[in-house]
C-alpha cells in the first residue's frame, strides 16, 4: 500500500480561510511539503502553521532559482524542470513507503500554483486527492469590497508577465480583470491599464487578507513597493464607484510594539524567516545607519537612522514610538542579543515611563557562526566571545578576560578587533595571548563574511599582522586543538584530549 497524495489549497493568507477539509488533512498527513525560494521563507507554511502538529515530517520544497541568473546548462526551465523532478522524486520516497503526503499551495492548488507540477508527475503513479482553496483573486475582491462581475460579464484573469501590449488588448476587451504576478511586472502592468483605457478605476491589493493587507487605487501605487503577492484588479463597471475599504492603522493610545531584529552577518538569505516578517511588519524602523541600509525600502514605513555610539537615545526613541502606537523594529546587525541593540533596549525599557511597552528580541545568524561556517567548524569544542572595545568596560579587564580564556585553551571569538580609535588593541591582545598559546595556534579572519567584499584569512597567531584588521573583521582564534586539513578546512574536535 502505497501512501496518498493531497494537494492543499490554503486561501489567500488568513489562516482561518482554510477549509475545514484543509486544515484536517495537514494535521493528519504524515509529511507535509511546502515551496520556498532560497531564503527559506515559505508563505504556505505560515498560513498552515496553526494545523500543523508535533512529530510531522516537513519537505522543504527550495527552488534553485526565482529572479536570479542560472549558470545550469538548460537556463531558467532547465534548472526548474531538475528541481521539479528532484522534488517530486522526495515525495514519491514517501508515498512509497505508506506515508500520506499533504503539499501545501497558496490560494487554489490549480491556479497558477506550484503543487501542479507534483500533480504531473505524481497523479498517474499514487492515490491523490486534490482539496481546493479560496483564490488570491476571491480574497483581493473582498478586500476592496467589490464585485468582479455580474449578470453575464466577463472575468479574465492574466499573468502580469504577458508583456504591456498583449496586456493592454485583453484589458480593453473584458468588463472585469484580474493581473497577478505583478512584483517587477508591475510597471509594464501599469502601463497596460494606462493604454487600455481602464487605469482610474484599477484597484491594488496586496497581500489579501492577511495584517499585511494594504489597499488602494493602482495609478496611487509607488512601483518600487510592489511585492510579488499582490494583484490587480479591474472590477465590474457595473457597480459604479464604491470606497475602497481601509484596514484601522495602530493608535488612538493603543501601545504597540518593540521588536528587536537580527539581519544576521552579511548575506540577505541568512536572515531568517522571523526576522524578516518582523521588518515587513513594523511601521518604523530604527538603528544604526549602515544596518539600515541593508534592509530594503518601504515607503509606508518611516526610518531613523543614527549614529553606531547613541545606542540608548535610540532605545529611548523606539520605546516612544511603541508607546505612541507605532510598530518599531529595531534593526542590529548579526544577533541583536550578541554585543548588540537589545541589551540596550531592555536596559531603557526597564525606565518607569516606559513599563507596559512590549519588547521582544528575534535572533539572527552571528558573525562567529557565519566566520566558521565559511571556514569549518573551527567552534566544533567549547568557545567563549569576547569584545576588545573598551569602550564600555576597562581595558584591564579585557585582557584579564582574555588571560583567563587562553589558559582555559577555548576557541575565542573576538568582535571589535581594531578600530581607527583602538588601533593599539589588537596587538596587544595577541601579545597576552602568546603569553599560553603557541605561536603556531590556528587563526582565522573573516571580513565582510556574507556580504560582497567577504575574505577569508587562515594564519597563525604567531604570524598575525594587526594592521591587515579592521572593523568589518571578525577573529577566531583556535584552541591547542584547532586543526587545518588538507583541503584547508578548519575544524576543532569534539574530543579533548584527557
Amino acid at each position: 500500500m502505497t501512501g496518498r497524495l493531497y494537494g492543499v489549497g490554503l486561501g489567500p493568507g488568513d489562516p482561518e480561510l482554510i477549509t475545514v477539509k484543509a486544515a484536517r488533512l495537514i494535521g493528519a498527513a504524515d509529511v507535509v511539503a511546502f515551496h520556498a525560494a532560497r531564503h527559506g521563507r515559505s508563505v504556505a507554511r505560515s498560513v498552515a502553521a496553526p494545523y500543523l502538529r508535533e512529530g510531522q515530517v516537513e519537505e522543504l520544497l527550495v527552488y534553485p532559482v526565482t529572479t536570479e541568473t542560472t549558470d545550469h546548462p538548460g537556463g531558467y526551465q532547465g534548472a526548474i524542470d531538475e528541481f521539479y523532478e528532484s522534488a517530486a522524486a522526495r515525495l514519491a520516497a514517501h508515498l512509497d513507503a505508506g506515508r500520506d503526503v499533504v503539499v501545501l499551495a497558496e490560494g487554489d492548488p490549480f491556479f497558477y500554483g506550484s503543487y501542479m507540477h507534483m500533480h504531473k508527475r505524481l497523479a498517474h503513479r499514487y492515490p491523490t486527492e486534490v482539496v481546493p482553496g479560496v483564490t488570491s483573486v476571491s480574497g483581493a475582491a473582498a478586500a476592496v469590497g467589490r464585485p468582479l462581475v455580474e449578470r453575464d460579464e466577463v472575468l479574465t484573469v492574466l499573468p502580469g508577465t504577458l508583456g504591456a501590449d498583449a496586456l493592454a488588448e485583453r484589458l480593453a476587451g473584458t468588463d472585469s480583470a484580474a493581473v497577478m504576478k505583478l512584483g517587477r511586472t508591475f510597471p509594464e502592468v501599469r502601463e497596460a491599464f494606462d493604454r487600455a483605457g481602464v487605469l482610474d478605476r484599477a484597484l491594488y491589493v496586496e497581500r489579501a487578507t492577511t495584517n499585511q493587507q494594504r489597499t488602494l487605487p493602482l495609478a496611487d501605487v509607488d512601483p518600487a513597493s510592489v511585492p510579488y503577492f499582490s494583484l490587480a484588479l479591474l472590477p465590474s463597471p457595473l457597480t459604479g464607484e464604491m470606497p475602497v475599504p481601509c484596514r484601522p492603522a495602530p493608535g488612538g493610545g493603543q501601545v504597540g510594539e518593540v521588536v528587536i531584529v537580527g539581519l544576521g552577518p552579511g548575506a540577505r538569505h541568512w536572515t531568517t524567516p522571523e526576522a524578516a516578517d518582523a521588518l515587513t511588519c513594523a511601521d518604523v524602523l530604527v538603528g544604526y545607519g549602515p544596518y539600515l541600509a541593508r534592509v530594503p525600502v518601504n515607503p509606508r514605513q518611516e526610518r531613523y537612522p543614527s549614529d553606531n555610539r547613541v545606542e540608548a537615545d535610540r532605545a529611548a526613541h523606539a520605546l516612544e514610538l511603541a508607546r505612541s502606537g507605532r510598530r518599531v523594529a529595531v534593526v542590529s546587525s548579526g544577533d541583536p542579543g550578541v554585543f548588540a541593540m537589545a541589551a540596550a533596549v531592555l536596559e531603557v525599557a526597564g525606565r518607569p515611563e516606559f513599563a507596559g511597552v512590549p519588547v521582544r528580541v528575534v535572533p539572527g545568524l552571528t558573525a562567529a557562526q557565519a566566520v566558521a561556517a565559511r571556514v569549518g567548524a573551527p567552534l566544533g569544542h567549547d568557545f567563549c566571545v569576547l569584545s576588545l572595545s573598551d569602550v564600555l568596560k576597562p581595558w584591564d579587564v579585557v585582557v584579564d578576560r582574555l588571560r583567563h580564556a587562553a589558559a582555559a585553551d577555548l576557541v575565542i571569538a573576538l568582535y571589535n578587533p581594531r578600530s581607527r580609535h583602538r588601533p593599539h588593541q589588537l596587538g596587544e591582545a595577541q601579545k597576552v595571548l602568546l603569553e599560553n598559546r603557541s605561536p603556531d595556534t590556528v587563526v582565522v579572519v573573516g571580513r565582510d563574511v556574507g556580504g560582497p567584499e567577504e575574505r577569508l584569512t587562515v594564519t597563525t597567531l604567531g604570524d598575525l599582522d594587526p594592521t591587515t584588521v579592521d572593523m568589518r573583521c571578525l577573529v577566531l582564534i583556535g584552541s591547542s586543538q584547532t586543526r587545518v586539513g588538507s583541503a584547508g578546512a578548519v575544524w576543532t574536535p569534539r574530543t579533548y584530549p584527557a
